[in-house]
Order: C-alpha cells, then sequence, then structure tokens
C-alpha cells in the first residue's frame, strides 16, 4: 500500500510540477523546508521526552494551538510541544508565536519521509488541527502504537461526499484514529458514517471560541492604535482576511461613505502575503491615500485620512480590538470564509458574505443570536455600514449580542485537553 501510495505521489508531484516551479519562482512558494518535507529532517527528540507533536497546516490552525498548547502545559506538565506546519506563512506565525517551541515543515506523505519524522521525533503522540488525513502518516503512526487525535475536528458535507467515494479504505483510516475531538453533532455523525469507531468520536466544541480575546483595552491593540493613530473620535472600518472580491467592495463603500463620515477609517487586511503589493496599488488607484503598516515606526507621523493596509502576518487579531464595523473576508468565491470568531469577541458590528461553508456552525449560531449580518454584495455592504454609522445603538446592540455569543461557547478547550489527558494515560495495546 505504502509503495503505490509513493508511486500516485510521485506521479502527482511529477503532473503538477510546472504550476509549483512557476509558483516557487513567481511567489516564492514551497522553497523552504524541502528537507523537512521530502526526507523527514525534523528535529531531533530522545525516546524518554514525552514528545507530543502537533500539526497545524497554516496560519488559521496555528493560531488554535494557543489555548491547547497553555492547556496541555497545564494538565500535562512533563511532556514537550513540537509543532509542524505545511504553509511558509504558517510556519513563520508559529515561529513568531510560538519561539521558545521547536518548529519545523511537516513531512510530504512519502513513507519513508513519514517514518523518518518519526523515528526522529519519537512522540508520545499526535495531533493533528482539524482534519488533515494522510493514508502514510495514519499507517505508520497506527503500526508504532502512536495514538492520533484529531483537534476541532470538522467535516463539511462536501468533504465527505468525496470521502465516501473512497469507501473501504476511508474507514480503514479512520478506524486508525484514537480520538475525534469534533465541533458538533453534525460532523460527529458524518465522521462515524464513515467509519470512524464511535468510542472514539466526541463533541467538545469549537476551540476557536476559547482563543478568542474578548478586551479591547488589551496591551497589543493599545500599542497599534498608538502606532495607526487612531484616536477614540475614529470610527474603524476593518475589513480583515479578505480576498479581491471583498476589497473591491470595501473600497468603493468607503468612498462613498467618506464624504458625509469624516471620522470614518479604513483599515484592510489582505489574507495572502502575496498580495500585499496588488492590494497597496488597488488603494491608490481608487484615489485614497496609502498607509502601510509594515512602514510604520513609533515616531511616525500617520495622515488619520489614509487607508491603513496591514501587511504583516499574525497581527490581524490585534486589530480586530480597535474595530468598531468589521467585514470578514474569504465569503465571496469559493474559499468558504474566514475566522469570525475573533471580532464577534470584541464586539464588533459584524458582516461577511454568503459562502460561510468552513464556519457554517459558527455562522448559524451568529445569525440565530442576531449578532452577525450576512451580505451579498457591494451596495448591500455600503448599506450595512452606513446603518451602523447612523444607528449606533443598532451597531452597539449587534456587537454586545456577538460578544455575549463567544463567552457562552466558550471551554472546548478544556474538554478537549481532558481527552487527550487520558488518552496519553491509556495503556498502550
Amino acid at each position: 500500500m505504502a509503495l503505490l501510495l509513493n508511486v500516485v505521489y510521485l506521479l502527482l508531484l511529477a503532473a503538477l510540477s510546472p504550476w509549483l516551479l512557476y509558483a516557487a519562482i513567481r511567489k516564492g512558494k514551497y522553497t523552504r523546508g524541502l528537507s523537512d518535507r521530502f526526507f523527514g529532517t525534523a528535529p531531533r527528540r530522545a525516546p524518554g521526552q514525552n514528545t507530543i507533536w502537533l500539526h497545524a497546516v497554516s496560519v488559521g490552525e496555528v493560531n488554535l494551538l494557543e489555548t491547547l498548547l497553555q492547556e496541555i502545559d497545564d494538565c500535562i506538565p512533563d511532556s514537550e510541544c513540537v509543532i509542524s506546519t505545511t504553509t511558509r506563512t504558517g510556519f513563520e506565525l508559529a515561529q513568531k508565536k510560538y519561539s521558545s517551541r521547536t518548529i519545523f515543515y511537516a513531512p510530504l506523505d512519502f513513507s519513508w519521509a513519514v517514518r523518518r519524522t518519526l523515528d526522529r521525533l519519537h512522540p508520545k503522540m499526535l495531533i493533528l488541527a482539524e482534519t488533515e488525513l494522510w493514508p502514510n502518516l495514519l499507517h505508520y503512526s497506527h503500526r508504532r502504537g502512536l495514538p492520533v487525535a484529531i483537534i476541532n475536528g470538522r467535516l463539511s458535507e462536501k468533504s465527505a461526499r468525496g470521502y465516501r467515494r473512497l469507501g473501504p479504505i476511508m474507514r480503514r483510516l479512520l478506524q486508525k484514529m484514537s480520538l475525534l475531538a469534533v465541533q458538533s453533532d453534525e460532523y460527529a455523525e458524518r465522521f462515524i458514517q464513515l467509519g470512524a469507531d464511535p468510542q472514539t468520536v466526541h463533541v467538545t466544541g469549537s476551540v476557536k471560541f476559547d482563543g478568542a480575546a474578548t478586551d479591547r483595552s488589551n496591551p497589543r491593540t493599545k500599542e497599534l492604535r498608538v502606532l495607526a493613530a487612531v484616536d477614540e473620535d475614529t470610527t474603524v472600518l476593518l475589513a480583515g482576511s479578505t480576498q479581491q472580491a471583498e476589497e473591491e467592495m470595501i473600497l468603493a463603500a468607503y468612498r462613498r461613505l467618506k464624504v458625509d463620515h469624516e471620522n470614518l477609517r479604513l483599515i484592510i487586511v489582505p489574507r495572502h502575503r502575496e498580495r500585499f503589493d496588488a492590494v497597496a496599488g488597488m488603494i491608490t488607484r481608487e484615489g485614497h491615500r496609502l498607509v502601510r503598516r509594515s512602514q510604520l515606526e513609533a515616531d511616525s507621523v500617520v495622515d488619520p485620512s489614509a487607508v491603513l493596509l496591514v501587511d504583516i502576518i499574525g497581527e490581524l487579531g490585534a486589530w480586530w480590538g480597535m474595530a468598531d464595523i468589521g467585514l470578514v473576508g474569504g465569503c465571496f468565491g469559493k474559499r468558504g470564509g474566514q475566522n469570525m470568531i475573533e471580532p464577534s469577541a470584541y464586539g464588533v458590528a459584524t458582516c461577511f458574505g454568503p459562502d460561510t461553508r468552513n464556519f457554517r456552525d459558527i455562522v448559524q449560531l451568529l445569525l440565530a443570536k442576531e449578532a452577525a449580518v450576512v451580505i451579498r454584495d457591494g451596495q448591500q455592504l455600503h448599506d450595512f455600514i452606513q446603518k451602523c454609522l447612523t444607528d449606533r445603538a443598532y451597531a452597539r446592540a449587534l456587537g454586545v449580542r456577538a460578544r455575549e455569543l463567544v463567552i457562552e461557547q466558550q471551554g472546548a478547550t478544556g474538554r478537549t485537553t481532558s481527552l487527550l489527558r487520558d488518552l496519553l494515560q491509556k495503556p498502550t495495546e
């Protein structure tokens, strides 16, 4: 089976090689961590170090680990957590957020890379953030008696349909999982229908609620507010994790609304670093003054009427802490939405587009509580912002309900850590 998978992976790489080469040259993708990825050269750990290996694909999953790592340190104090990522942005953020921990690139699912990574790490447990099911990784972990857990698991109906086509193969993969800690009953049922052992499936809620800060006066947000010259009289309109569609809409709405609302300030935080320059060009072509976050220093003189482009990865959470009105990106097109918990936790009057399949449960909770608004085009975005600007009581109530919801939902991290601790203590079969 492993040999067949290796052949399939190599054929896929060969077929994709022109695109991969283009991405490497033009965008700098896939060029880092090649040794870790292809040859499994993860940092060595002694067999007796009680190492726990956590894998987080990219930025979202890396952020997700923050509260879990704290809980593991408290509840499993003799353990050492090491973190792997897949993307460069995820790797860089992990190095920044968890600088005292060992960070490396995850091996590709070639048998030799997986085996060597396991040989070098000697992990006592493998924890996969959300849903990462790689056959060789699961096979060789299971063969060594290594407990493998998915935390904050989710499984959309579309993904479930795709997995069903694998039939018995998917069943065998899921049977090798020791724990599936999932966000909702709906996701739990899908995993069980695909073949997971019901005894390994537990509904814990979403860990993302626990990682959300609710204090708008936190030190980092206060620091950024001073750096960007955002005073208390300024109404901050923030578009976070954006793609081109949201950027075009927010700039058009801002241009119209700024005429009657001089204290309105727009901050844009694109989802991907490779688009920073393109967004900067978009802002200036629209006739707006531009300030780039990367150029701000403590003694900078900032034009308060300029659009602020946050071209630094990992700061979005703190910027949400000063926002009054927010647009969550990734909800137009095919991405499936980005995290709307952060602005909700800060009490931001939040809207997002129609495609939120990646956060379906969270969106359902928000909408049921009337704590967020779905917008479907640029005109509806304009109308939502205008209503928030002219009816402050409406905007304030929207944000209060959102913040209350986040606080009500917190606690998944503790439930997840308890299950992980029990799994570690369970005798190896």
